[in-house]
């Protein structure tokens, strides 16, 4: 689990998934219609140090913990609807789209299923799907299906970040030691970074989930005893600290999601609310995102859901329910294929920034063309670019790809963390943005 950026990079997928799965029965493509509904259930409290699991009960997948309390913004409609066009109009995917949907099915992961929107109309969206959503009932994956986002969620606070930068709250070049004045050094300070280098990851700064220890207890053999467990986004960063810097601040690019963390702080400090409750008032409730929220530590999902599963050692692992508050700001989004394509479409259409922060956000240019801020590029071989970020968090994966414009978005999710399955992934996005697309996807 290292709410990466993992198929546009080669190098931040990991391989924590063998394909040795055991055969089973897998249900067939499917394709259907969106409105995508959904509970709002934000969480926001942050307990000491140890959370117990649930009573005995149906688990659910993992959550993200938050500095406040939890948020709940009011349910809002989502894109009206043209008069008189039913709430349920069905809308096949590509063929090729949904071959390729199949493919990533046929892999590691239990099920998979991705949801394209064009122009907006999420009342009309063509959905695949293929495999299974939990392996003990083989029910399939749906459209409403809740899920978490891991490293999606970074996009999410990076929108927060820039809004305030355009509000005059503070600046790009503004320092972690002027906003956060308190966050004391370890091995590494900290207090030289600015706040561009955290949002494109040129801060230098250690990546909390690679420490041994830790990440032994949040997706290595320690998971199962460790799941439940609750982490403060204070004692997280000081980990990180504990190690010594990657580079120099501004040297180097270098994923760590110890930069969304201190990014969730200082929204905090700045605004006096935590980054759930700010990213529910300036994102969640405006857009409607009704399946969208930041659990805090429950460790439960929303219904519907499906399993997540992991592999730990040589065991697969059902990893449904932990304590989110591991991912804090870094990966802690409980979501919707629906949502995610409405985020990134409202985003990229400038509904979310003014046009200077939006451009600033797609600048990669200070990670010589890897990532943005919050967002990157991905260059397809047929010369489209599309732009998103993806996440992985234990039990799941998943990934968000739209046109420069926001006008054709197309989010996938697998029920399964870290898959090794970036030419499946590329062959699944060319198919559906590339005129054409790939005949059979890459294995």
């Amino acid at each position: 689990m290292n709410f990466s950026r993992a198929t546009a990079l080669a190098a931040a997928f990991g391989v924590l998934l063998t394909a040795g799965c055991a055969a089973r029965d897998r249900a067939p493509a499917h394709s259907a219609a969106l409105d995508a509904p959904g509970a709002r259930h934000s969480a926001k409290p942050r307990p000491g140090t140890r959370t117990p699991p649930p009573a005995p009960r149906t688990p659910r997948p993992d959550a993200r913990p938050s500095p406040s309390e939890r948020h709940a913004p009011p349910r809002t409609p989502s894109t009206p609807r043209k008069p008189g066009t039913p709430k349920d109009t069905a809308h096949a995917p590509k063929p090729a789209t949904a071959r390729a949907v199949r493919a990533l099915a046929d892999g590691e992961a239990p099920g998979a299923a991705a949801l394209t929107t064009r122009d907006g109309r999420t009342y009309a969206s063509g959905f695949a799907a293929a495999g299974v959503a939990d392996l003990r009932t083989d029910r399939p994956i749906t459209p409403a299906d809740h899920f978490r986002a891991g490293s999606l969620t970074k996009t999410f606070i990076a929108t927060v970040v820039l809004q305030l930068t355009a509000e005059g709250r503070f600046s790009l070049d503004d320092t972690v030691g002027r906003l956060l004045p308190d966050l004391a050094p370890g091995r590494t300070d900290p207090r030289a970074v600015t706040v561009r280098e955290l949002l494109d990851h040129t801060s230098g700064l250690y990546n909390y989930t690679a420490d041994p220890v830790l990440s032994r207890e949040l997706h290595g053999a320690g998971f199962t005893a460790h799941r439940y467990d609750t982490y403060t986004p204070d004692a997280l960063v000081r980990t990180a600290l504990a190690h010594p810097p990657e580079s120099d601040p501004g040297a180097q690019y270098a994923y760590s999601n110890t930069n969304y963390l201190v990014l969730g702080q200082i929204i905090e400090a700045v605004t006096g609310h935590s980054y759930a409750e700010e990213a529910g008032r300036r994102i969640i409730a405006p857009l409607g995102l009704s399946g969208t929220s930041f659990p805090g530590t429950d460790p439960r999902l929303p219904r519907p859901y499906g399993r997540g599963y992991s592999q730990v050692g040589e065991e697969r692992v059902d990893s449904t329910t932990l304590d989110p508050s591991r991912a804090g700001a870094a990966g802690e989004l409980v979501t919707t294929l629906g949502d995610l394509n409405r985020f990134f479409a409202a985003l990229l259409g400038g509904r979310l920034l003014p046009p200077r922060q939006l451009a600033q956000m797609r600048d990669e240019k200070y990670t010589n063309g890897v990532y943005g801020l919050g967002l990157y590029g991905t260059r397809l071989p047929c010369g489209v670019t599309v732009w998103g970020h993806d996440g992985d968090i234990n039990g799941s994966y998943a990934r968000t790809a739209a046109t420069e414009d926001g006008r054709h978005v197309l989010t996938l999710r697998l029920n399964t963390d870290q898959p090794d399955a970036p030419r499946r992934i590329e062959a699944l996005l060319t198919a559906e943005f590339c005129p054409g697309g790939p005949r059979t996807p890459g294995a």
